[in-house]
């Protein structure tokens, strides 16, 4: 929690009224305290609204206007209590108002109020988010995160990668197996992409159906390479039997993938066209494999998982 207040005397007495029940951070000026909201470590703001420089009210609007701090609650402290004050207020986005000299039973019923609301209002976005039969990251999330990581490495120059997963033969393996199998399956194929996926940054996602999609950013050609030489690898290595596969006896996935330097001036549309169309050139291919490009270059890598003499001797050596 953030107390914000140019007084450090005011700082002091609401620090006292909440205890030892939050993690309590501090700031006696606007600049500092959006800058430790933009970092991420807050979860609520107690903002006076009379300072110097950057009075509470403008201080609010900026962080209202960002999309990485609007999220966190702001409740005002301050002695005006005029309705005209109070409504300046929350057209500002503050949700709720403590007047000085303050009471500190009053305090902690807000603030506990207004935690508590944040803390349903974040898990419920998160379950907007999250795939219920996988777990990881849905097409939402996916759609969002590649968004951003697109633009962020427009503006510092680094490379993204992107890969589009599809599970091979899947309606046969529905139609043999029985659904609850499949799931089971889509399940397993997530969890290998998750415990890939691990680097801060990287997201594993179900696509759609048997599809699945993964980011991967500050990644070129050889880093996504060895991801999707690690997922054949892994899967073949889950031994699922796929008596109806077309490619295999066990379940295996087929993958596209790209790696560009984005541009400014460009959205990813075109990086999901082309991994989408270097998957269905992996299915014709003969399934059971991944080919990637760099976006810029018509040249593609096929990347295929061990061949069963290979598996089974690093199994057995």
């Amino acid at each position: 929690m953030l107390i914000v207040d140019d007084q450090p005397a005011n700082v002091h007495i609401i620090a006292e009224a909440l205890g030892d029940s939050y993690e309590l951070r501090f700031a006696t000026a606007g600049e500092k305290a959006i800058e430790m909201v933009e970092s991420g470590a807050i979860d609520l703001v107690l903002l006076d609204i009379v300072m110097p420089e950057m009075d509470g009210l403008e201080v609010c609007r900026r962080l209202k206007e960002s999309e990485s701090t609007s999220p966190v609650p702001v409740i005002f402290v301050t002695a005006r209590e005029e309705v005209q004050d109070e409504a300046k207020g929350f057209e500002a986005g503050g949700v709720d108002y403590i007047t000085k000299p303050i009471s500190p039973p009053i305090v902690r019923a807000r603030v506990r109020t207004h935690l508590e609301l944040k803390e349903t209002r974040d898990l419920l976005e998160r379950l907007a988010l999250v795939d219920a039969l996988t777990g990881i990251p849905n097409r939402r999330r996916f759609d969002d995160r590649l968004d951003h990581e697109w633009r962020q490495a427009a503006r510092k120059g680094h490379c993204l990668s992107l890969a589009i997963i599809d599970v091979d033969d899947f309606k046969r393996y529905n139609d043999r197996y029985g659904h609850a199998r499949g799931d089971e399956c889509l399940r397993v194929v997530a969890s290998t992409l998750a415990d890939l996926a691990r680097r801060p940054g990287d997201l594993a996602a179900r696509y759609g159906g048997e599809e699945f999609a993964v980011v991967l950013p500050e990644t070129g050609m050889e880093g996504m390479r060895n991801f999707l030489e690690a997922l054949l690898a892994g899967l073949w290595d889950e031994a699922m039997v796929h008596e109806g596969s077309t490619c295999s006896d066990r379940v295996t996935v087929s993958g596209g993938a790209v790696s560009v330097v984005p541009s400014r001036n460009e959205g990813p549309e075109a990086m999901l066209e082309e991994a989408d169309r270097l998957l269905y050139r992996a299915k014709a291919a003969g399934r059971n494999r991944c080919i990637q490009s760099d976006l810029r270059d018509s040249g593609e890598v096929h990347i295929e998982p061990p061949s069963p003499e290979a598996a089974m001797g690093e199994r057995t050596g």
